[in-house]
């Protein structure tokens, strides 16, 4: 388990401009090329952040993103450069803090949607079905129950909204007004090539991945690339398989912990956020080095 001490809420390097404070990671320009990418031990749950780190949540996220990169490279070619972040920042206190938490990425031009895979019947989802019959305008066969597993996969992509504001979940149509047919067409089929891969992977360890989102951007020679985070527990649901069964939101190595607690709060889920527990951090800080445990060591 990491300490307290061991936390990065916002990164500060002086050596490079900064381009933006995300929900998670902090981008910052290193030339006309190459950023770096720091990943915070920030949470954001109803797409607010909340006001406590989470210790040693960013390392996590980095180590099962790459990952998942470097295990995706066969389908699609990702953001990651080989070049080491010491190479950039060479101030040692800067370094220590980013050890394990940043990588340098090519600049690419990142797509205006999430690209959403669902291939079980839980969160926004099973609510959408209980009164549509649909999940995001996708009919469904009737008579599913909560956290069943779709007859396949679905993509439902969404928008990107800036922080603070909530995703907006999409159809494909909309989508391909937003990036053309072709493009549209490929972010889909390559999500559920990852995610039907990964399914088949992550079985092999016990763990089942209900949903998860991807993010895109296009190379100078407007070619797809895999960009920010790969099925990580803050991008995905991870069930354990030895305690999953339909007609029951199943325990989870992911931040659907933090938001099951925030439910039981009088919060209106806008920002601030609520100050967590101890109990509530140290435990979702556990769940998420045991996603990470289960899946890649």
């Amino acid at each position: 388990m990491q300490s307290k001490s061991d936390t990065l809420y916002r990164s500060n390097i002086k050596s490079l401009p900064l381009i933006s404070n995300g929900k998670v990671r902090d981008i910052y320009s290193i030339d006309d090329q190459h950023m770096l990418i720091v990943t915070s031990d920030r949470l954001s749950a109803f797409d607010v952040i909340l006001p406590d780190p989470i210790p040693g949540k960013g390392r996590v996220l980095t180590e099962v993103s790459n990952f998942w990169f470097n295990r995706c490279q066969n389908i699609i070619p990702n953001h990651l450069t080989t070049i080491p972040v010491k190479d950039v920042i060479k101030e040692t206190e800067e370094l220590d803090a980013l050890q394990g938490r940043a990588n340098v990425v090519r600049k690419l031009k990142p797509l205006p949607i999430e690209a959403v895979i669902r291939g079980y019947l839980i969160g926004s989802g099973w609510k959408d079905y209980q009164v549509t019959g649909s999940v995001c305008g996708i009919k469904l066969p009737a008579g599913l129950q909560q956290a069943e597993k779709l007859p396949e996969p679905i993509f439902t992509p969404a928008t990107k909204a800036d922080v603070g504001d909530h995703d907006e979940n999409i159809n494909f149509e909309d989508t391909v007004k937003l990036i053309g047919q072709d493009l549209a067409e490929q972010v889909r089929d390559i999500s559920l090539k990852i995610y039907t891969q990964a399914v088949e992977y992550a079985l092999t360890k016990d763990i089942i991945i209900a949903d998860t989102k991807f993010e895109f951007g296009l190379d100078e020679n407007d070619q797809l690339v895999l960009i920010d985070e790969v099925l990580t527990p803050d991008s995905s649901r991870f069930w354990p398989v030895n305690s999953y069964k339909v007609g029951s939101s199943p325990p989870s190595f992911d931040k659907q912990y933090i938001r099951d607690y925030l439910e039981t709060l009088d919060w209106d889920k806008t920002a601030p956020g609520p100050k967590l527990p101890e109990e509530v951090i140290s435990n979702t800080a556990a769940k998420y080095e045991e996603a990470r445990d289960k899946l890649i060591l």
